[in-house]
């Protein structure tokens, strides 16, 4: 199944790659659940689901809690006069502006399927502002969103950090991370859907954490742009890697969607 959100690096059309490397366990942890991709096409028994988003997972519980209700109540916001431009910049200041974490659960929805290519980008005051994205009838996701608070009945989801999130992995345990990608170049430098990005010393420190839950029989994978530096820091701390091609689609300029080079590092005991 598709994810309901629109999301920067999604792995919906790279699932079986994935799954092919990840084994079986009690649990399948993920630090950077974004779209869930990952976690709606596995069967694992229990999920640990954390993101450093705040209105990511404050919307995955709202769902997870109230099913249906809550997405009827998203599809009164899929109208013709909210499809504007007007009334989609009075919605996002709404949504920048409520302390209602319900009324911004629902607007999230709103936003990402009406905004420009579903970025989800904050500016350094942490107000979305990506700017309104122009289609003509943006697609409500009632089924997908009805499957995900199916499958979040054995999740748990909490706004965290990927290192906390990593030291609560237990043997047993399998994690899957899909960190803000590396840039392939120094113009390509869209990194992260949130304020501050992720830096290279973070992707390291990322990559030194896989290799300590490895030593403890943890199996980590992880995902990034196949460059020099990834491959270097996954190498280091002894991951087997794997490198494909993959179609971008998150260019605003249509002909720059090619293929970029993409890598899946496994760490395992």
């Amino acid at each position: 199944m598709k994810p309901f959100l629109k999301w920067a690096g999604n792995k919906y059309q790279i699932i079986e790659r994935i799954r092919s490397t990840l084994p079986k366990g009690k649990r399948l942890i993920e630090p950077f659940v974004g779209s869930g991709a990952v976690f709606l096409n596995t069967d694992y028994p229990d999920y640990l689901l954390t993101d450093s988003s705040q209105d990511l997972i404050n919307l995955y519980q709202h769902l997870k809690l109230e099913g249906q209700a809550f997405i009827k109540d998203c599809q009164e916001f899929f109208q013709p006069s909210n499809n504007h431009e007007q009334a989609f910049y009075a919605l996002r200041t709404l949504f920048n502006t409520t302390s209602n974490p319900r009324l911004k659960a629902l607007l999230f929805v709103y936003l990402n399927k009406h905004c420009f290519n579903g970025l989800c980008r904050y500016n350094t005051k942490y107000e979305f502002n990506t700017p309104f994205g122009r289609y003509q009838k943006p697609y409500f996701p009632e089924k997908e969103m009805q499957f995900f608070h199916q499958r979040a009945q054995i999740a748990t989801f909490k706004q965290t950090d990927f290192l906390a999130t990593m030291q609560e992995a237990i043997l047993g345990d399998v994690v899957y991370c899909d960190p803000p990608y590396v840039p392939l170049s120094k113009t390509a430098n869209f990194t992260s859907y949130s304020a501050g990005g992720f830096s290279s010393e973070q992707q390291a420190l990322l990559a030194k954490t896989a290799h300590e839950l490895a030593e403890k029989g943890i199996t980590v994978v992880i995902s990034n742009h196949d460059t020099e530096f990834t491959r270097k820091i996954y190498h280091q701390h002894k991951a087997n890697v794997a490198s494909f091609d993959v179609q971008r689609f998150i260019s605003c300029i249509g002909k720059n969607r090619n293929k970029a080079g993409e890598i899946l590092a496994v760490f395992s005991g």
